[in-house]
Parts: C-alpha cells; sequence; structure tokens
C-alpha cells in the first residue's frame, strides 16, 4: 500500500512529527492529531493511511495508553523506529533570558531537563499538554516572558528563537514509535514481533508461557503487564520477541502458546527499528 497521509498526536513540530518523517519521507501529508484514540481512529476509518504512536521512552519508560489501544483496535505493527530526543528552550524573537518568567512544556520534557531548570531559580515551572504545543501558544498568545521546551523542528514551524540546545539530563534519551496501518507486512525472516497474551490462573503458568521461547531459542527482548480489565488484579502480557511469524519457530511457539493460555493476539510482525 501506498502511504500518503500519516497522523501522529500532538501539534506540528511534535516529536512524532519528526519520526513520521523520518520513516515514510518528506512526501507524505502530515495529519496532527489531539488525541492518541483519535489517531487509531483516523487510520480505522480510512482517514489516515497510517499512524506513528510513542511507545516508550528509554527515561520515562512505557506509554500505558497505547498499549491498551493496540489491543482495542487491532491495527497491525509494520516498523518502529527508535528517535534521539533533543530539547530546546525557545523564546520569541528578541526576548532575552532576563526577560522569562516562566517555562512551559510537556511534564516529561520538563522532567527530562531537570538539571537545566534547577538553573532557573526565579522561573515558574508550567506542565503543559504537548511539546509543540507550548511553542504554539509561546507564538499565537506573543508570550514575550514565556518560553517553550520542544524541537528544533517545532522552533522552525513557529518561527521561535532557540536560546539553549539539547538542554535534557541525559543524552540518551530515545523514543521508541511504533508504525501502525491497516494491512500487515510480516517480513520474511529476522525482524521483530510483539504479541499480547494472558495466562490461565495455575502455577507457574508465567514460565511455562515465556518458556515456549526458550525451547527454541527464541530472544525475548520486553515483557509488559497491563491490568486485564473486568479482572481486577489480573493481567495481560504484552512481549516483543525477535524472529518473523513467518519463520516455523516463531510460528510454533505461538501454536505452542495458544494451547498454553487464555488467548494470545500478534499485534505485529516487522522489521528491527532503526536509530535516528
Amino acid at each position: 500500500m501506498t502511504v500518503h497521509r500519516v497522523a501522529f498526536q500532538g501539534e506540528v513540530g511534535a516529536y512524532s512529527e519528526q519520526a513520521a518523517l523520518h520513516y515514510y519521507g518528506e512526501h507524505i501529508e502530515v495529519l496532527p492529531t489531539p488525541t492518541f484514540r483519535q489517531l487509531f481512529q483516523r487510520v480505522v476509518s480510512g482517514e489516515a493511511d497510517a499512524a506513528i504512536v510513542p511507545i516508550e521512552n528509554s527515561l520515562a519508560g512505557s506509554v500505558h495508553q497505547n498499549y491498551d489501544l493496540l489491543l482495542e483496535f487491532k491495527l497491525p505493527i509494520v516498523g518502529e523506529l527508535f528517535l534521539r530526543i533533543r530539547h530546546h528552550l525557545m523564546v520569541l524573537p528578541g526576548v532575552k533570558a532576563e526577560n522569562i518568567r516562566r517555562i512551559i512544556s510537556h511534564p516529561q520534557a520538563l522532567e527530562q531537563c531537570r538539571d537545566y531548570l534547577d538553573r532557573w531559580k526565579e522561573v515558574e515551572i508550567i506542565p503543559f499538554y504537548d511539546t509543540a504545543g507550548s511553542a504554539k501558544r509561546v507564538r499565537t498568545e506573543q508570550l514575550r516572558d514565556t518560553a517553550a521546551i520542544a524541537s528544533k523542528q517545532a522552533a522552525i514551524e513557529y518561527n521561535l528563537d532557540i536560546l539553549d540546545s539539547n538542554i535534557e539530563s541525559n543524552h540518551q534519551n530515545f523514543t521508541r514509535f511504533l508504525i501502525l496501518e491497516k494491512e500487515a507486512r510480516p517480513p520474511e525472516k529476522d525482524g521483530k514481533t510483539s504479541i499480547v497474551f494472558a495466562t490461565r490462573d495455575i502455577p507457574g503458568a508465567l514460565f511455562k508461557s515465556l518458556a515456549v521461547f526458550a525451547l527454541r531459542d527464541i530472544n525475548l527482548q520486553k515483557l509488559e503487564s497491563r491490568p486485564l480489565l473486568g479482572k481486577p488484579f489480573q493481567y495481560l502480557f504484552y512481549l516483543d520477541f525477535e524472529g518473523s511469524i513467518r519463520q516455523d519457530r516463531c510460528r510454533n511457539a505461538l501454536k505452542h502458546l495458544e494451547e498454553i493460555t487464555h488467548f494470545v493476539q500478534v499485534l505485529g510482525s516487522y522489521p528491527k527499528g532503526k536509530f535516528i
């Protein structure tokens, strides 16, 4: 399928938009979307050809809402990428550091820049719904006493000056994005597969579930638990493993897993992502 329209959550200039352009190229039409749920809905309805969603950050951890939406909407994962997150402090042209009375950005961005922000003793730090949205607010409301923390692309989009660059406390700051389309495209070999499953309520259930991969020398890369709705203190398990569902050992492992669990759902089988 040719992809022309790619939806992402946030405003123009968001890190998700950068990820979309890296993955599909500059020729696409990007569709800013207010919420993650609407993001999934746009692909299901055909309004968008694909969506790009953050699923985990190397510092902040998983985006749990998106794990739940992957199961609910059943859009197949067709790819992934790891985007280096670089935060920048930006202001309206002509504004100087001594003019700043408040700094706004997404709560995660503020936390990731904590060491830098600790230097601003007399400045109010205010959480905002989106990094690019904070840059947009500074521009649209002409806030000459306010700085935003966002991407370099956001500074370009909203014609803001960057006062300080790469202000994140830890420069090993990457976000993993998943690419979703309506049709699955599993690779012939290698790659990565993401699944979700629910174990039976018996001793050793999780151990036995993971053993089906160990028996076939399949490397597990991530295991994440989420509450099972309607069943308090019971859990779903999201699992990433190396390999494609086109490979016999992976298919056999999944068949074995189906025999010993309540259910198994493949969320996607896709090429391993690159670090950008």
